[in-house]
């Protein structure tokens, strides 16, 4: 039986899945139709995108009807969750969970991306490429990050810095979390600027429309002193937010290069990490807890991946592939302890770049 030598922190290795066979995931694909867990849920979508942006709106109110107060900072935490929130939808749309056509899904995608003022092209683009391979060094633009390292291979190339983030990613991770709303946002606007995706005027129209509304109604609504300190907090706990959302998934799993020869099936579960918890979880983290189960269906709606779990973890045990799945609290532990493990080299004495 052959082993396929992913790299694996914390000293968990994968088991040994023998032949890789097509046909497992095209037997697990069947299972997963014959239970509808693919079909459209289009109440579910109705009464969730509805409620969201009803929320949404209120929230708009109370804006604008607290005034200039320092209560507004309250407000500020209430936005980053909705912007959150906004994000997951466009997320599911851009998966084609929502209706049943690619366009469909991108009208009502560039919608959500221009509410919360990233560009959806861009996004696409990125995380299409993610989807594909997942914590493939190299590939994976989400293991691709300057000021941190996520393999062994990665530390060897940072100096300045970059080098000290690196050495100290561990404690730093989260704090770095408060500059990622900052990072999505010019991202999408270095990306729109040098026309990295189509429909690039409407995207340009789109950050344009959201730049313009958002700074008018925070600077004419309040103070200075109140509308810079609202948006350090809407920005810097929707970047959080964020990132403690999309970082269990994968951080801290197993990555791989073009010498590991992995099938879809096994590529995707052994690189992923599902979040336990009841619908408070699935709500918090807009579904992205099911990763295992959203990375072999993207397309799958958020609400059947609850339904599809047992049954993926099932056919995975007697497959004898590892499906790694834990609480939120631990999934963050791993998160870190892999991150202090792979920076470890940084902090030995007599360490070079050579290496």
């Amino acid at each position: 039986m052959a082993t396929y030598p992913l790299k694996t922190p914390l000293g968990t290795e994968p088991s040994s899945v023998g032949s890789t066979s097509r046909s497992d995931f095209g037997h697990l694909a069947r299972l997963v139709r014959h239970e509808g867990l693919l079909d459209r849920r289009y109440r579910y979508y109705t009464a969730k995108i509805s409620l969201i942006l009803l929320a949404f709106a209120l929230g708009c109110t109370a804006f604008v009807m607290l005034g200039d107060s320092w209560w507004q900072l309250a407000l500020a935490g209430f936005f980053a969750v909705m912007s959150a929130q906004i994000a997951f939808l466009g997320h599911d749309a851009g998966h084609n969970q929502i209706f049943r056509t690619g366009r469909a899904n991108d009208r009502i995608g560039y919608a959500f991306a221009g509410i919360v003022g990233i560009s959806y092209g861009w996004w696409m683009g990125k995380h299409t490429q993610h989807h594909a391979g997942p914590n493939h060094e190299g590939n994976d633009p989400d293991i691709d990050i300057p000021l941190l390292a996520f393999t062994r291979g990665q530390t060897g190339n940072k100096s300045g810095f970059v080098r000290w983030t690196t050495k100290h990613q561990a404690a730093l991770f989260f704090p770095l979390l408060l500059l990622e709303g900052l990072s999505l946002h010019w991202a999408s606007i270095v990306a729109v600027w040098h026309g990295r995706m189509k429909n690039r005027r409407l995207e340009a129209a789109l950050l344009l429309m959201h730049g313009g509304i958002y700074l008018s109604a925070v600077f004419v609504v309040l103070s200075p002193a109140v509308a810079i300190a609202f948006i350090a907090i809407h920005q810097g706990l929707w970047g959080v937010y964020m990132g403690c959302s999309f970082a269990p998934g994968h951080k801290g799993m197993p990555t791989y290069t073009d010498k590991d020869k992995l099938d879809f099936l096994r590529k995707q579960v052994l690189t992923s990490r599902n979040v336990r918890g009841g619908p408070w979880v699935d709500f918090t983290l807009g579904g992205l807890n099911y990763q295992i189960e959203h990375h072999l269906f993207p397309s799958m709606p958020r609400v059947n991946l609850r339904r599809a779990q047992p049954l993926v973890h099932r056919f995975c045990v007697d497959h004898g592939i590892d499906y790694a799945q834990c609480g939120l609290l631990t999934t963050y532990r791993h998160v870190l302890q892999h991150l202090h493990e792979v920076s470890a080299p940084l902090r030995e004495p007599n360490f070079s770049r050579s290496r």
